[in-house]
């Protein structure tokens, strides 16, 4: 992920570790389902090794939903930020829900995400104080986020 790419964990991640609002669109009532980039690398390897092939899409992702709202308290948390919230109105194409069915990837590949949640964003965090933080600087952040 690059910072400036307005995805939520992104956009989340930054404003706490600038302390700035993280801005929530709506009341945050709305969900997300969150899959670490290493297991949808494991559920692709697994996908193109299937012996015949796969006629159509297999989903892959993770099932387990968040509403927004937690996710930035979470990411708050983790980080240990002095960031507050900050509610705007929701945009008029923002879905209530995204959530895959992964039951053919698991029927199919043998596949589910392993990497939970907090893990995840540890490891986001992580990359993202590593990346923002100026050359010859402590990390800020990288003890909290592999804790």
């Amino acid at each position: 992920m690059h910072p400036p790419d307005g995805r939520v964990v992104s956009s989340f991640i930054i404003q706490a570790l600038s302390n700035k609002p993280t801005t929530i669109y709506g009341s945050g009532s709305q969900t997300r389902s969150f899959c670490y980039v290493d297991d949808l690398v494991d559920g692709l390897t697994r996908l193109v090794n299937v012996e015949g092939g796969v006629d159509g899409p297999v989903k892959r992702g993770n099932p387990v939903e968040i509403a927004i709202l937690e996710l930035a308290q979470l990411i708050i948390f983790l980080m240990g930020s002095r960031a507050t919230l900050e509610l705007r109105p929701l945009t008029r194409d923002d879905p209530r829900q995204r959530c895959p069915d992964i039951s053919q990837a698991k029927q199919l590949l043998n596949w589910a995400p392993r990497v939970q949640l907090e893990e995840g964003l540890g490891r986001t965090i992580a990359y993202f104080d590593n990346l923002l933080s100026p050359p010859g600087e402590a990390k800020k952040l990288a003890w909290k986020a592999a804790q």
